[in-house]
């Protein structure tokens, strides 16, 4: 069924209760907005937590991967004589 909403001075709306209580949206969830041809589309957005890594952290993976020269040599001599 259609409802009305108003859009405040500062570009918000509220989502009716029975609406949000019915589609499962809580306070905090975040939904993605389409203009399909006009219309507003709203849906469920996932969100995945994103880790950054430091320029310190990242030297150690790097001092951790490190290959010596002999072991290197090994690995790909055993690529160019690969039958």
């Amino acid at each position: 069924m259609p409802e009305t909403l108003v859009v405040s001075s500062r570009g918000q709306i509220t989502l009716p209760a029975g609406l949000r209580k019915r589609l499962g949206i809580a306070p905090g969830d975040i939904l993605i907005v389409e203009d399909r041809d006009g219309e507003l589309v709203f849906k469920p957005a996932a969100v995945l937590a994103v880790e950054v890594y430091d320029d310190e952290r990242i030297a150690a993976w790097d001092r951790d991967d490190a290959l010596e020269d002999a072991e290197r040599a090994r690995i790909l001599d055993g690529i160019r004589h690969k039958p």
